[in-house]
């Protein structure tokens, strides 16, 4: 794995492996009516390529696509027929090696304290180009492009007052187009394609003035699919273009051969909008609400439960209804991985703070972009609880509780969002007091999802014994736990690979629970827990037919991460978890008898003297007094003074740490 890192690394720079983190990337902001640079790691000044803003606040607003081919303050309106508007050196932005800067105060995507969005593509083989050319008339007209594969989609604008048109290899026919500023559906146009589908090298026009004008400027934006070429092995594709017809039923299963992160869905066949969602605004891996866009209006948006749910390999269209899933209608879409890259160090995926409630509605601003947060209260008796962003903001599980996810209210909410690629809002948690809660003491523990390090699958039961289930951790999972959502009564599953495996079975414990390593059959031998999926056992949890879940897997990753096990000695311990800075986060349970789940982190203290802790398992304010563990550059040290649930001679026990 290190010997691909410096391959990757060295190729990021001079023409190696590439990954989707470095050609796309939605970014949330808040507008300031100012110069404001947006950092999201795209190198535009040195490849090129294409920001699509839309403020998400103010309805009215225009979708600006602003290009590096055309220049940084030349607009261009998605949602419009309309001219080009050259606002070089007013209005516009200047492009980065590591992003964008926002040069003004432009009321469509920069007016202070309004939201937006910024969705940035970098020109890169196999994923996206854009090129302008000159209308000849001519039909039949070639335009060279660099994508070097096939393009799935390909946009074209004349720089004049005429409509989008689409290629879309999800149409009938390379003779059929389909206009991005409009509702409407596809329309056989052979004149504007020449009927002729794009190669590697070329897309091809034809005499319609809409595309091939005599004398006339465009732009063409061509997205790639399904081409390969990213990746640590430079294997893995990133951008799906296709088609799939509506079923009129739920659980209409869409193969993209990956968990996407953004999407753009159109009905082909009748009037409708083009719909588009992401994860950072809220497309949920489960039943929820969606915030979407409309890439054909100028409206701020809206949201609502379209059932438009990622998979560990696709989307799952979980509406019944007429929007995207009628019976029998052709819907077009443009898919694109989420991230992928291996981190390299624990601050890249982890991050912790300690707060105290305002019962407000506060910004949280971190050093990563939140999955998933681990909300521990401190001094008082409350519950221990986990939000995520896959199941979507607002819900809560405990893990002190047998209890089914709660949904929290407007009024007593204690996540009310991820809005921010750096951070979370808070609401007033008036009710249950688990996370923002005045004058409560908090640490939040973030985690980021991320190849080797940390991933979550969100899955419906099917009753079926040995079941695999798919996942993107990219390496095979050391540590999975697991949730129903919808049932209660219903413990918090755990496997981890050093409990006792027979090959077909393996033990497991709960994470609400003091118990020892217990004999039901939750979870199959190590061997089937895997880099492509982990397996059920055969004992109803965790797939009871019809129940829903979330499951939380976590692996080693050399310098960031360690899942692994020691012997209690009764004498100080040194546990070598391969780290040079020590543990920030550390959590240890006995498995051979009873003890708690014990959480200690830097933000509370790994100090050589006391150290605070807190129990996953129960509801009690933080431990100050004790001295059970004590810093080690490697990982930890078990001290002599800590309890037989830490540390009695030839007891067994599982760990997590992180750097």
């Amino acid at each position: 794995m290190l010997a691909k890192k410096l391959i990757a690394a060295a190729g990021n720079a001079g023409g190696g492996s590439l990954y989707v983190d470095d050609v796309f990337s939605t970014y949330l902001y808040t507008g300031n009516s100012s110069t404001q640079t947006i950092t999201n790691g795209i190198d535009f000044s040195g490849d090129g390529g294409l920001v699509w803003l839309k403020n998400r606040t103010n309805s009215g607003t225009n979708n600006v696509l602003l290009d590096t081919e055309r220049g940084g303050g030349k607009f261009l309106y998605s949602n419009t027929a309309d001219t080009e508007l050259d606002f070089t050196g007013v209005f516009g932005v200047t492009f980065n090696n590591n992003g964008f800067t926002l040069l003004d105060t432009y009321t469509g995507y920069n007016t202070s304290g309004q939201k937006a969005v910024s969705w940035s593509f970098r020109k890169a083989k196999n994923f996206f180009d854009v090129v302008t050319y000159t209308g000849n008339g001519t039909a039949g007209r070639t335009v060279s492009h660099n994508l070097e594969s096939v393009p799935g989609c390909v946009i074209v604008k004349s720089l004049g007052a005429n409509n989008w048109q689409v290629y879309h290899n999800g149409l009938t026919s390379a003779a059929y187009s389909i206009w991005l500023n409009s509702t409407s559906a596809e329309v056989s146009a052979p004149t504007v394609w020449n009927s002729t589908a794009p190669t590697s090298t070329v897309f091809t026009v034809g005499s319609s003035g809409l595309v091939n004008n005599s004398g006339t400027t465009y732009v063409a934006y061509l997205f790639a699919s399904d081409a390969g070429g990213f990746g640590d092995d430079e294997d893995e594709s990133i951008i799906k273009c296709g088609s799939y017809t509506g079923t009129g039923a739920a659980g209409n299963d869409v193969t993209l051969g990956f968990e996407p992160q953004w999407i753009m869905l159109k009905a082909a066949d009748r009037t409708q909008d083009w719909f588009m969602f992401d994860v950072m605004r809220g497309m949920t891996a489960v039943g929820g609400i969606e915030e979407y866009l409309l890439a054909n209006s100028s409206a701020s948006g809206g949201s609502g439960g379209f059932g438009i749910n990622a998979t560990s390999t696709g989307v799952c269209i979980n509406n019944a209804g007429t929007s995207f899933n009628a019976s029998g209608e052709n819907y077009i879409y443009m898919a694109l991985r989420r991230p992928m890259k291996t981190p390299e160090s624990g601050t890249e995926v982890f991050e912790l703070l300690t707060r105290t409630g305002d019962s407000a509605y506060p910004i949280i601003t971190t050093g990563i972009t939140v999955d998933m947060i681990l909300s521990l209260c401190r001094s008082n008796v409350a519950n221990k609880s986990i939000y995520d962003r896959l199941r979507g903001h607002a819900k809560r599980l405990q893990t002190s509780t047998t209890a089914a996810e709660t949904t929290e209210t407007q009024s007593a909410i204690g996540l009310a969002g991820f809005d921010y690629n750096d951070g979370f809002d808070l609401g007033p948690d008036q009710g249950a007091g688990t996370i923002n809660f005045s004058p409560r003491t908090y640490v939040y523990s973030m985690f980021k999802r991320a190849t080797g390090f940390f991933d979550m699958v969100a899955y419906t039961g099917d009753g079926t014994a040995s079941r695999q289930i798919t996942h993107n951790l990219g390496s095979a999972p050391e540590m999975i736990i697991v949730k129903c959502r919808s049932a209660s009564n219903t413990y918090w599953e755990t496997w981890h690979s050093s409990l006792p495996d027979d090959g077909n079975w393996a033990s497991n414990v709960a994470l609400n629970s003091t118990d020892g390593y217990g004999g039901f059959q939750r979870f199959d031998g190590a061997a089937t827990q895997t880099a492509a999926y982990w397996t059920t056992g055969n004992n109803g949890e965790p797939n009871t037919s019809g129940q829903t879940y979330i499951s939380y897997l976590f692996a080693t990753l050399a310098g960031v991460s360690k899942v692994g096990s020691y012997t209690g000695t009764g004498a100080a311990l040194n546990v070598d978890c391969g780290f040079s800075a020590g543990a920030r986060f550390i959590l240890i349970k006995r498995t051979d008898s009873t003890g708690d789940w014990y959480v200690w982190d830097s933000a509370r203290g790994i100090v050589a003297g006391n150290d605070p802790y807190l129990s996953l398992n129960s509801t009690p304010a933080e431990v100050t007094s004790t001295d059970y563990i004590d810093p080690l550059s490697s990982g930890f040290t078990v001290t002599s003074s800590a309890p037989a649930g830490l540390n009695a001679s030839g007891g067994t026990y599982i760990f997590l740490a992180i750097a």
